[in-house]
């Protein structure tokens, strides 16, 4: 069974679902991971996801914030949800393919403008919701498993476009690297898409700020498909969707994707 996978936090699964439905008819994935729904799942605008053959859903939402999905071709069961850090936030989704293998989707929080959790409570709880992802890793060692998302975190010097620079910026602190690989290396997970693409700058994510986002090219990787060892070789075919950026409406994330061979 081969499948192909992707991850794109839409910033708002309801304003931005035209270009969800772009990307779903013209790039045809499997799987589609998607983060900050902004949404309750009751209100996920279905119809049009069913009509390309996205029949399948699981899904963890809340009014205006955060909120996962997994839309799917394939049958998927809800295989739970974890609230890390004790946020209250739907920052986790898991199911179940029925050729055994476990997706997770995660939108792991920001953290703020400052990488100090002393003055910024956000700060701490990205931390805090990291350790936890990681002690929970360690308890109960994943198999069989992808697990993707917005991690909020570039965590290599060419994920980012001035590693100098952004240092001292979160998403990209050394403590919020630090944690983020622990966290990979508890659940025994390999970056896919580093495994694939080793080399060279690489983003997934431009900010809103920046009128012209593509000439400037101030952009960070902060969206990522990570697969445990025992699955992680039959892993191809990775790449960012960097033209979705530029789509009408965008979200601030181009998507993610992968092919697994399984």
């Amino acid at each position: 069974m081969s499948f192909t996978l992707a991850t794109w936090n839409i910033n708002s699964v309801r304003l931005r679902e035209p270009i969800v439905l772009k990307l779903l008819a013209e790039e045809a994935p499997d799987v589609l991971c998607l983060q900050e729904c902004k949404s309750p799942v009751d209100k996920i605008p279905l119809e049009g996801f069913h009509a390309l053959g996205y029949t399948h859903m699981v899904a963890r939402g809340q009014k205006g914030y955060n909120g996962v999905a997994i839309l799917s071709k394939l049958p998927i069961v809800d295989a739970g949800g974890e609230d890390y850090a004790a946020l209250g936030h739907a920052r986790h989704v898991a199911g179940k393919l029925e050729n055994g293998v476990t997706i997770h989707n995660f939108y792991v929080p920001a953290g703020g403008d400052k990488p100090d959790r002393e003055i910024n409570e956000k700060f701490g709880q990205k931390l805090d919701y990291l350790t936890e992802m990681r002690d929970a890793f360690h308890a109960n060692k994943p198999e069989k498993s992808i697990l993707v998302g917005d991690l909020n975190i570039a965590p290599r010097e060419d994920d980012v476009w001035d590693h100098k620079k952004l240092l001292k910026i979160v998403s990209h602190t050394p403590i919020e690297v630090e944690h983020l690989v622990q966290t990979q290396e508890a659940g025994g997970f390999i970056d896919i898409t580093r495994q694939d693409i080793p080399e060279g700058l690489l983003y997934s994510w431009w900010s809103y700020r920046a009128k012209e986002w593509d000439v400037a090219d101030k952009g960070r990787r902060l969206d990522h498909i990570w697969g445990t060892s025992d699955i992680s070789n039959a892993a191809h075919s990775s790449r960012v969707l960097r033209t979705a950026r530029g789509w009408e409406k965008p979200s601030d994330h181009a998507p993610v994707f992968a092919t697994f061979d399984l």
